[in-house]
């Protein structure tokens, strides 16, 4: 068995919970910040069984397009006073997926 660990924008997670689902993969939902932009995201959890990650890698590749975002002057950055002095052309969306090996499973 693996965990799917799945990092997605939030407009997303809608739409790939609802095809997790009919496919019948259970998902976990944590609402999750991201540390460059510090906007919302979506992370999910999913256990799968070994012959089926492939179908969910799948899903997320065909639901989580990145795009192209201009980023603000009052975005929060690292530079000396703590923010950007001028806009910046920024790629967001996509999806940052982990598998992982699961030692164990149980569900109580």
């Amino acid at each position: 068995m693996k965990l799917v660990l799945a990092i997605i924008h939030d407009e997303d997670a809608p739409d790939i919970m609802k095809i997790l689902n009919e496919k019948a993969f259970m998902v976990t939902k944590l609402a999750s910040t991201g540390g460059f932009l510090r906007s919302g995201n979506t992370t999910l959890i999913i256990g799968v069984e070994n012959d089926r990650v492939d179908e969910v890698i799948e899903i997320f590749q065909a639901k989580c397009k990145m795009q192209k975002k201009i980023v603000g002057e009052t975005t929060p950055y690292t530079n000396m006073d703590g923010f950007m002095r001028h806009p910046i052309e920024v790629e967001v969306g996509g999806a940052t997926v982990f598998v992982m090996e699961v030692s164990q499973f149980i569900k109580i």
